[in-house]
């Protein structure tokens, strides 16, 4: 497998990024474990995780992933040939992790020293902001709506104390996660105004039920050189077509939780994944990878972040490499998303 340098660092990452937030829950250490191993066997050297993880988060459950990748690289002794990406939470859905959630030199410090001790390594090699410390579209959302007296840490603040860390030897790079363009850019221009440490890569969701990276993202991504690491391609699996007619399959995350329901939750996206699921078959693809195709030949992307509960998953998702997407399947997919304008943010 082809590596790349990630955005303007020296970090060589694999074209797929191995997803880590269901080791925890839906899977099991031994299972992540099988996992970690597959994927290195398949030439994948990237793992993204975050301190939150697994999902569902909960208190109880809160760092167990990262404490199985500790695990890993202890038992394994191969933390030399891997990049691993954490993320640092925000305020917002996670505040049982820290007294202070907000992104402050304190609770970034704490968190990232929390973070080493997990992952039982002296450095991370890709540490990010998990989502904005502010008032911003996030997790489905798609408008913004202002309120400024709602408390928030200067952008400027946490990129202090994020570029400390990397003076300190604690991390490598530091990139940004669930992010607009605004955002994006005050980032790049603070650090550049400051003398900071330069994000190299931003995190947020793309798939084929939600391409509101392209509407703004995109260029900032390509004329900045901030690739994305694109999650969720598979839109919580509803793309692979096993959740279509109502079907629940055993032990599928959307069988699981309730709480899922970004991707399915209007006739609009299920409309959207019908049509999808059609078209990869009318072309004798599997819509799985049709949908991971899709993002890997993005100009854009700097890897793209799969997740499986199953090696036979996993596998077939790492295939999807070796699919190249015809002009006229691609054009039939620029017609559908036409007709299907963002169905899901």
């Amino acid at each position: 497998m082809q590596l790349s340098k990630l955005g303007r660092s020296s970090l060589n990452v694999s074209p797929i990024c191995l997803g880590s937030m269901t080791w925890g829950a839906q899977n099991t250490q031994a299972q992540a474990f099988e996992q970690i191993d597959y994927a290195i066997s398949r030439g994948i050297n990237f793992i993204d995780t975050a301190e939150m993880y697994p999902v569902p988060p909960t208190a109880q459950t809160q760092g167990d992933t990262e404490t199985i990748i500790g695990n890993y690289l202890q038992q394994r002794s191969l933390r030399n040939d891997l990049v691993i990406a954490t993320k640092v939470a925000a305020p917002g859905g996670c505040d049982y992790i820290r007294e202070d959630m907000h992104l402050n030199w304190r609770s970034i410090h704490q968190a990232c020293e929390d973070s080493l001790r997990r992952l039982q390594v002296d450095c991370i090699d890709l540490y990010q902001v998990h989502w904005p410390d502010r008032v911003a579209p996030r997790f489905g959302e798609m408008y913004y709506h202002n309120k400024p007296s709602q408390q928030q840490t200067p952008i400027l603040e946490t990129l202090d104390a994020l570029s400390d860390l990397v003076k300190q030897g604690k991390v490598r790079y530091l990139g940004i996660s669930n992010e607009t363009p605004w955002g994006a850019m005050k980032y790049l221009q603070l650090a550049q105004q400051h003398g900071l440490e330069r994000i190299v890569s931003i995190q947020n969701p793309y798939n084929l039920l939600n391409r509101s990276f392209e509407m703004g993202l995109a260029e900032v991504a390509l004329q900045e050189e901030l690739p994305l690491l694109a999650y969720s391609p598979l839109a919580f699996g509803t793309l692979t077509g096993k959740y279509q007619q109502g079907a629940k399959p055993e032990g599928a995350r959307l069988t699981l939780f309730d709480r899922f329901v970004r991707y399915t939750g209007t006739p609009a996206s299920l409309k959207a994944i019908d049509d999808y699921v059609t078209l990869a078959n009318d072309h004798q693809l599997s819509p799985a990878q049709m949908a991971l195709a899709f993002v890997n030949q993005q100009s854009f992307v700097g890897s793209n972040i799969i997740g499986a509960t199953t090696l036979s998953q996993l596998q077939h998702n790492i295939d999807s490499l070796s699919v190249h997407l015809t002009d006229k399947v691609l054009q039939e997919i620029v017609d559908l998303g036409e007709q299907h304008r963002i169905p899901c943010p």
